[in-house]
Protein backbone atom coordinates (compact mmCIF):
# COMPACT_ATOMS: atom_id res chain seq x y z
CA UNK A 1 0.00 0.00 0.00
CA UNK A 2 1.68 3.40 -0.96
CA UNK A 3 0.77 6.37 0.76
CA UNK A 4 0.00 9.99 -0.26
CA UNK A 5 -0.06 12.78 2.10
CA UNK A 6 -1.81 15.97 1.57
CA UNK A 7 -1.75 19.54 3.38
CA UNK A 8 -4.65 21.44 2.53
CA UNK A 9 -5.33 25.39 3.69
CA UNK A 10 -7.76 28.12 2.94
CA UNK A 11 -6.09 28.97 -0.30
CA UNK A 12 -3.70 26.45 -0.89
CA UNK A 13 -2.54 22.47 -1.66
CA UNK A 14 -0.14 20.60 -1.63
CA UNK A 15 0.95 16.82 -1.65
CA UNK A 16 3.34 13.82 -2.49
CA UNK A 17 3.93 10.37 -2.18
CA UNK A 18 5.13 9.34 1.39
CA UNK A 19 7.74 6.45 2.46
CA UNK A 20 7.74 5.56 6.12
CA UNK A 21 10.91 3.61 7.43
CA UNK A 22 11.95 3.53 10.91
CA UNK A 23 11.37 7.30 11.80
CA UNK A 24 13.25 7.96 8.48
CA UNK A 25 10.65 9.87 5.62
CA UNK A 26 11.16 10.31 1.78
CA UNK A 27 8.82 12.88 -0.29
CA UNK A 28 8.69 12.14 -3.92
CA UNK A 29 6.37 13.36 -6.73
CA UNK A 30 5.69 17.06 -4.93
CA UNK A 31 2.71 19.07 -6.54
CA UNK A 32 1.12 22.08 -5.15
CA UNK A 33 -1.28 24.81 -6.12
CA UNK A 34 -2.72 27.72 -5.04
CA UNK A 35 -7.29 26.64 -4.79
CA UNK A 36 -9.86 29.35 -4.58
CA UNK A 37 -11.74 27.51 -1.65
CA UNK A 38 -15.16 30.70 -1.72
CA UNK A 39 -16.32 28.47 -4.72
CA UNK A 40 -18.56 25.58 -5.21
CA UNK A 41 -18.46 22.33 -3.95
CA UNK A 42 -17.63 20.83 -7.25
CA UNK A 43 -14.92 23.22 -8.82
CA UNK A 44 -12.98 22.92 -4.44
CA UNK A 45 -13.43 19.03 -4.85
CA UNK A 46 -11.44 18.85 -8.45
CA UNK A 47 -9.40 21.31 -7.95
CA UNK A 48 -8.18 19.30 -4.57
CA UNK A 49 -8.45 15.44 -6.86
CA UNK A 50 -6.32 17.32 -9.54
CA UNK A 51 -3.73 17.65 -7.13
CA UNK A 52 -3.36 14.64 -5.91
CA UNK A 53 -3.94 13.07 -8.99
CA UNK A 54 -0.73 14.16 -9.90
CA UNK A 55 1.41 13.43 -6.65
CA UNK A 56 -0.41 9.75 -7.29
CA UNK A 57 1.14 9.52 -10.84
CA UNK A 58 0.57 5.66 -12.23
CA UNK A 59 0.30 4.57 -8.48
CA UNK A 60 -2.80 2.52 -8.02
CA UNK A 61 -3.31 1.04 -4.93
CA UNK A 62 -2.91 4.26 -2.18
CA UNK A 63 -4.01 5.42 1.15
CA UNK A 64 -4.79 9.49 1.19
CA UNK A 65 -3.29 11.17 4.67
CA UNK A 66 -4.61 14.90 4.74
CA UNK A 67 -4.23 17.12 7.19
CA UNK A 68 -6.62 19.72 7.11
CA UNK A 69 -7.57 22.98 9.89
CA UNK A 70 -10.05 22.48 11.86
CA UNK A 71 -13.12 22.46 12.91
CA UNK A 72 -13.79 19.21 11.46
CA UNK A 73 -14.93 15.74 11.92
CA UNK A 74 -11.71 14.37 11.30
CA UNK A 75 -12.99 10.91 11.46
CA UNK A 76 -15.65 10.89 9.47
CA UNK A 77 -13.85 13.65 7.32
CA UNK A 78 -16.82 16.00 7.84
CA UNK A 79 -16.16 19.73 6.99
CA UNK A 80 -17.59 22.21 10.31
CA UNK A 81 -15.84 25.05 8.43
CA UNK A 82 -18.21 28.24 8.55
CA UNK A 83 -18.04 31.63 8.50
CA UNK A 84 -15.02 32.38 7.36
CA UNK A 85 -16.01 32.23 3.66
CA UNK A 86 -13.16 30.20 2.68
CA UNK A 87 -14.48 26.80 2.66
CA UNK A 88 -18.11 27.74 3.21
CA UNK A 89 -19.90 25.54 0.36
CA UNK A 90 -18.11 21.95 2.18
CA UNK A 91 -20.15 22.94 5.29
CA UNK A 92 -21.48 19.61 6.63
CA UNK A 93 -20.57 17.68 3.78
CA UNK A 94 -18.15 14.30 3.59
CA UNK A 95 -15.56 16.12 2.14
CA UNK A 96 -14.09 12.27 2.64
CA UNK A 97 -16.94 10.45 0.15
CA UNK A 98 -16.46 13.13 -2.16
CA UNK A 99 -13.03 13.08 -2.83
CA UNK A 100 -13.20 9.44 -2.93
CA UNK A 101 -15.66 9.09 -5.46
CA UNK A 102 -13.44 11.99 -7.63
CA UNK A 103 -10.83 9.84 -6.87
CA UNK A 104 -12.01 6.33 -7.51
CA UNK A 105 -10.95 4.82 -4.22
CA UNK A 106 -12.71 3.48 -1.22
CA UNK A 107 -13.53 6.42 1.66
CA UNK A 108 -11.60 4.18 3.80
CA UNK A 109 -8.67 4.46 1.90
CA UNK A 110 -8.52 8.47 3.27
CA UNK A 111 -8.22 9.49 6.77
CA UNK A 112 -8.25 13.25 8.03
CA UNK A 113 -5.89 14.83 10.50
CA UNK A 114 -6.19 18.06 12.01
CA UNK A 115 -2.89 20.26 10.63
CA UNK A 116 -1.70 21.44 14.05
CA UNK A 117 -1.67 17.50 15.09
CA UNK A 118 0.11 16.47 11.46
CA UNK A 119 2.76 19.03 11.91
CA UNK A 120 3.52 17.44 15.49
CA UNK A 121 3.05 13.99 14.52
CA UNK A 122 5.63 14.53 11.42
CA UNK A 123 8.32 16.33 13.19
CA UNK A 124 7.94 13.66 16.28
CA UNK A 125 8.76 10.85 13.82
CA UNK A 126 11.36 11.90 11.49
CA UNK A 127 12.19 16.06 12.37
CA UNK A 128 13.16 18.10 15.52
CA UNK A 129 11.08 16.41 17.41
CA UNK A 130 12.34 12.90 17.42
CA UNK A 131 14.34 13.15 20.87
CA UNK A 132 10.86 14.11 22.96
CA UNK A 133 8.11 12.03 24.68
CA UNK A 134 6.46 14.47 26.04
CA UNK A 135 6.42 18.22 23.40
CA UNK A 136 4.35 20.44 22.56
CA UNK A 137 4.33 21.95 18.74
CA UNK A 138 3.51 25.36 17.79
CA UNK A 139 2.72 26.88 14.45
CA UNK A 140 3.63 30.37 14.40
CA UNK A 141 2.13 32.74 11.16
CA UNK A 142 -1.33 34.53 10.76
CA UNK A 143 -2.82 32.29 13.13
CA UNK A 144 -1.43 30.12 16.14
CA UNK A 145 -1.71 26.78 15.60
CA UNK A 146 -1.03 23.90 18.31
CA UNK A 147 -0.66 20.60 19.31
CA UNK A 148 -0.03 18.22 22.45
CA UNK A 149 2.16 15.18 22.53
CA UNK A 150 2.08 12.86 25.36
CA UNK A 151 3.80 9.41 24.17
CA UNK A 152 2.77 8.38 21.17
CA UNK A 153 -1.10 10.06 21.53
CA UNK A 154 -0.82 13.64 19.55
CA UNK A 155 -3.85 15.87 20.20
CA UNK A 156 -4.64 19.63 18.08
CA UNK A 157 -4.31 22.04 21.62
CA UNK A 158 -6.25 24.66 20.57
CA UNK A 159 -4.27 27.20 22.30
CA UNK A 160 -4.93 30.57 19.86
CA UNK A 161 -8.24 30.65 22.10
CA UNK A 162 -6.45 30.27 25.50
CA UNK A 163 -6.71 33.52 28.09
CA UNK A 164 -3.42 35.29 27.58
CA UNK A 165 -3.11 38.94 29.32
CA UNK A 166 -5.83 40.92 28.42
CA UNK A 167 -7.47 39.07 25.63
CA UNK A 168 -6.57 35.67 24.30
CA UNK A 169 -3.47 33.77 23.08
CA UNK A 170 -3.66 34.72 18.85
CA UNK A 171 -3.50 38.53 19.79
CA UNK A 172 -0.02 38.07 21.31
CA UNK A 173 1.20 35.33 19.25
CA UNK A 174 1.11 35.93 15.72
CA UNK A 175 1.22 37.92 12.43
CA UNK A 176 -1.11 40.68 13.89
CA UNK A 177 0.95 40.90 17.08
CA UNK A 178 3.68 42.43 15.30
CA UNK A 179 1.63 44.85 12.95
CA UNK A 180 -0.50 46.04 15.76
CA UNK A 181 2.59 46.71 17.74
CA UNK A 182 4.95 48.40 14.82
CA UNK A 183 1.66 50.64 14.41
CA UNK A 184 0.64 51.53 17.98
CA UNK A 185 4.51 52.21 19.28
CA UNK A 186 6.38 53.62 16.21
CA UNK A 187 3.38 54.26 13.91
CA UNK A 188 5.14 51.88 11.04
CA UNK A 189 3.05 49.63 8.73
CA UNK A 190 4.34 46.21 7.98
CA UNK A 191 3.12 43.56 6.88
CA UNK A 192 4.60 40.90 8.86
CA UNK A 193 8.02 39.68 10.06
CA UNK A 194 9.95 39.47 6.79
CA UNK A 195 9.76 43.46 6.82
CA UNK A 196 11.32 43.74 9.88
CA UNK A 197 14.18 41.79 8.43
CA UNK A 198 14.61 43.80 5.22
CA UNK A 199 17.34 45.94 4.07
CA UNK A 200 16.95 49.26 5.29
CA UNK A 201 14.72 48.74 8.28
CA UNK A 202 15.84 50.00 11.64
CA UNK A 203 17.79 46.87 13.74
CA UNK A 204 16.87 48.86 16.78
CA UNK A 205 13.16 48.82 16.30
CA UNK A 206 13.19 44.94 14.97
CA UNK A 207 15.18 43.83 17.90
CA UNK A 208 12.86 45.41 20.24
CA UNK A 209 9.41 43.72 18.43
CA UNK A 210 11.50 40.47 18.15
CA UNK A 211 12.75 40.93 22.34
CA UNK A 212 8.97 41.94 23.33
CA UNK A 213 6.89 39.00 21.33
CA UNK A 214 9.87 36.25 22.23
CA UNK A 215 9.21 37.32 25.94
CA UNK A 216 5.46 36.78 24.98
CA UNK A 217 5.68 33.41 23.55
CA UNK A 218 7.79 32.16 26.80
CA UNK A 219 5.09 33.88 28.94
CA UNK A 220 2.39 31.82 26.53
CA UNK A 221 4.38 28.57 26.81
CA UNK A 222 5.67 28.21 30.61
CA UNK A 223 1.91 26.75 31.79
CA UNK A 224 1.40 24.04 29.68
CA UNK A 225 4.92 23.16 30.02
CA UNK A 226 4.92 22.67 33.28
CA UNK A 227 1.30 21.36 33.76
CA UNK A 228 2.30 19.09 30.94
CA UNK A 229 6.26 17.77 32.04
CA UNK A 230 7.05 19.02 28.43
CA UNK A 231 10.55 18.03 27.85
CA UNK A 232 10.60 20.45 24.46
CA UNK A 233 8.95 22.53 21.91
CA UNK A 234 8.84 22.49 18.03
CA UNK A 235 8.20 25.51 16.34
CA UNK A 236 6.91 25.62 12.75
CA UNK A 237 4.86 28.47 10.10
CA UNK A 238 6.94 31.02 8.63
CA UNK A 239 7.72 33.25 12.27
CA UNK A 240 9.43 30.42 12.93
CA UNK A 241 12.36 30.86 10.37
CA UNK A 242 12.90 33.99 12.42
CA UNK A 243 13.84 32.07 15.57
CA UNK A 244 17.13 33.07 16.11
CA UNK A 245 15.77 36.84 16.37
CA UNK A 246 13.33 36.12 19.49
CA UNK A 247 14.51 32.71 20.70
CA UNK A 248 16.78 34.10 23.05
CA UNK A 249 14.43 36.39 24.56
CA UNK A 250 11.91 32.60 24.99
CA UNK A 251 14.61 30.50 26.93
CA UNK A 252 15.42 33.71 28.93
CA UNK A 253 12.24 33.93 30.67
CA UNK A 254 11.95 30.27 30.88
CA UNK A 255 15.43 29.99 32.53
CA UNK A 256 14.63 32.83 34.85
CA UNK A 257 11.14 31.01 36.15
CA UNK A 258 13.02 27.42 36.21
CA UNK A 259 12.05 25.67 33.53
CA UNK A 260 14.44 25.54 31.00
CA UNK A 261 13.39 23.59 28.08
CA UNK A 262 14.44 22.60 24.52
CA UNK A 263 13.20 24.45 21.31
CA UNK A 264 14.08 23.44 18.48
CA UNK A 265 12.98 24.72 15.07
CA UNK A 266 11.06 22.37 12.61
CA UNK A 267 13.48 20.00 10.23
CA UNK A 268 10.89 19.26 7.77
CA UNK A 269 9.35 22.44 7.18
CA UNK A 270 6.31 21.94 4.64
CA UNK A 271 6.68 18.28 4.54
CA UNK A 272 6.32 17.74 8.22
CA UNK A 273 2.17 18.32 7.74
CA UNK A 274 2.88 15.75 4.66
CA UNK A 275 4.11 13.08 6.33
CA UNK A 276 2.10 13.42 9.91
CA UNK A 277 -1.08 13.24 7.98
CA UNK A 278 -0.43 9.52 6.46
CA UNK A 279 0.57 8.51 10.00
CA UNK A 280 -2.77 6.77 11.00
CA UNK A 281 -1.72 4.47 8.16
CA UNK A 282 1.51 3.28 10.04
CA UNK A 283 0.47 0.36 12.06
CA UNK A 284 -2.91 -0.26 9.80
Amino acid sequence: MKLIGVDIGGSHISAAQVVLDNHHAEIANFHEADVDTYGSVERIISDWSEVIQRAKGDLIDVKIGIAMPGPYDYENGVSLIKDQGKMAALYQLSVKDLLAESLAIPASQIAFTNDAEAFLSGESYAGAGKEFQNSIGITLGTGLGSAIKVHDVVKDAKLWTAPFRDGIAEDYIGTGWFKNYAQQKYNLQISGVKDLLAEGFDPKVSSELFTVFGRALGEFLFPYLIRLHTEGVILGGKISLAGDYYLPATKSYLETMGCPVSINVSELGEESALIGACMPFLDS
